[in-house]
């Protein structure tokens, strides 16, 4: 995997922590872009994913996957498409299943490695392009690269992909996110997390043990009693184990970037795979010194966010 010496993100002075990098975007930044198409797509279990079109009958197409508890709306997604769509591509983002403005109808949510659904996007739009690229944002980052390192060899539409502030070890991210210093985000996934639960209760009140959800204190936690059993898992760990985007890397067959801050208040240091970074020609790593989580925030506002430019820059351009 080519290793990217030299970056060239530099986070504006008054970003000068961390903390500071991945707040101030996720609350403050606004991006305007044109109303998209809206579409709502049935999965091969009967349940339904809401897609958001930009189209400019453009034969490429970008595919836009979210963070967790994220949906398609988010600034860093506006963004991202924005800055394709103003080079000339058709941009699809898309709700994982219960992010969009509705409840999904199954019992099962998402999670960090449900690429069954990413497919089901794919195949309901690659007909119409002959060329499909690849953006996931943290856990749509974990998701796309495994997707890629299934799928990517077998059709041979599927041309690059980038992945930002991507949990490639969701185990030791899961941990890292949970620990005191970051206790402001893990409370904020999981009071939504767990307002999902009850709402997912009325319909199904056998599956779901609301009484548990008052002991819960961690996102391992949630995942052990939740995701992992939900979703065909027997617990937390061996949910992680199957579905780390790092298991999946030497697989891939087109060329990928994976963008992560080396200061990313969300990532363990199994994050930055150095030794398996030199191991292959396909899968390219940057990591900046800053940059927060999903943040990389230009000096002027005028201008793209760095993961946007690069993105660009990597899926137009010749590498």
């Amino acid at each position: 995997m080519p290793i990217v010496e030299h970056s060239f993100y530099k986070r504006p002075k008054w970003l000068f922590n961390s903390h500071l990098e991945t707040i101030y975007p996720a609350i403050f930044r606004k991006v305007e872009l044109k109303s998209s198409e809206k579409e709502r797509i049935l999965t091969t279990d009967g349940d339904f994913l809401d897609l958001e079109w930009y189209k400019q009958n453009s034969t490429k197409l970008v595919i836009i996957s979210h963070g967790l508890e994220g949906n398609s709306s988010r600034a860093y997604m506006v963004g991202m498409a924005k800055i394709f769509f103003d080079n000339g591509v058709d941009v699809l983002t898309w709700n994982f299943r219960s992010c969009s403005e509705e409840m999904n109808s199954s019992l099962i949510f998402y999670h960090s490695g449900a690429t069954y659904d990413l497919d089901v996007v794919v195949k309901h739009a690659e007909n119409s392009y002959q060329e499909i690229n690849f953006i996931g944002f943290s856990l749509g980052g974990n998701l796309t690269l495994k997707y890629l390192g299934e799928k990517g060899a077998s059709n041979s539409k599927i041309k690059k992909g980038v992945a930002i502030s991507v949990p490639l070890h969701l185990s030791s991210s899961s941990k890292k996110i949970s620990a005191l210093e970051n206790s402001l985000y893990s409370k904020r996934f999981l009071k939504t997390l767990k307002k999902k639960i009850l709402q997912k209760s009325q319909a199904y009140p056998d599956q779901m043990k609301v009484d548990v959800l008052r002991k819960i204190k961690t996102l391992t936690e949630f995942d052990d009693f939740f995701t992992g059993p939900l979703h065909g898992f027997a617990d937390a760990e061996e949910y992680y184990e199957e579905n780390s985007a790092l298991y999946f890397l030497e697989r891939i067959k087109v060329p990928v970037l994976i963008l992560n801050a080396q200061n990313d208040p969300f990532l363990s240091h199994k994050c930055f795979p150095y030794q398996l970074a030199k191991k292959s020609n396909l899968v390219y790593v940057e990591f900046p010194n800053h940059g927060g989580h999903v943040g990389f925030t230009p000096h002027n506002f005028q201008n793209p966010y760095y993961s946007e430019s690069r993105a660009v820059e990597f899926i137009l351009r010749d590498i």
